[in-house]
């Protein structure tokens, strides 16, 4: 209830303003959902903060553009749009502040199993093993899951009806993919050499 109220208070048109000053004050309310937010926001949500003429990517476009030369960006994702600190501050961050759990530490092998996960889901323990040609440990499966990098798809419709993984959204963010639909061809995992660490 306090959620309809607040929404029937903000003033979404803006009409009293300016249309320079109006677009100004979309794009910061835009800003200010992103900040805030811990996970990708969708376009439908973000169109609830402006008004009914503004086109939400293009008021991402410009904040994009205002943001040129900042620290932090703007980034399509999993669906929705972040806000970032750039990659190029990574190591700046890693040296001065404590980001603890948020750094994931991956091996070699622990990527491409991702990646068959990403590739095949949903996918059984059973079936990693016959991309890989060896047993996938469960501490490996649990790592994964921990990191909120996989999950629970469903249960396979087999005998004993196996358990299934599948990739999350936080996949997605970690490896900057608006989709899987953006994943590397085979070409580019036989480049990379993945495919030749799954034979």
């Amino acid at each position: 209830m306090a959620k309809d109220q607040t929404d029937q208070a903000l003033d979404r048109e803006l009409a009293d303003l300016p249309a320079e000053l109006r677009w100004r004050e979309w794009m910061r309310r835009i800003e200010a959902v992103l900040f805030a937010s811990a996970s990708p926001v969708a376009r439908e949500d973000l169109a609830k903060v402006v008004g009914q003429g503004a086109s939400v990517e293009i008021l991402i476009d410009d904040l994009a553009a205002d943001l040129e030369g900042r620290s932090f960006e703007v980034a399509h994702v999993a669906g929705g749009w972040i806000m970032r600190t750039r990659g190029a501050y990574a190591p700046t961050i890693r040296t001065a502040a404590d980001i603890g759990a948020q750094e994931l530490d991956l091996r070699e092998f622990e990527v491409a199993v991702l990646a068959a996960i990403a590739y095949h889901q949903p996918i059984t323990r059973d079936g990693l093993k016959d991309i890989f040609g060896k047993e996938i440990s469960r501490d490996l499966i649990g790592r994964l899951h921990s990191q909120g990098l996989i999950g629970t798809g469903p249960r396979s419709p087999r005998r004993g009806a196996p358990y299934t993984y599948v990739t999350t959204e936080k996949f997605l963010i970690a490896f900057d993919l608006e989709s899987l639909a953006e994943l590397p061809d085979k070409e580019q995992l036989e480049d990379a050499g993945f495919v030749e660490m799954a034979q």
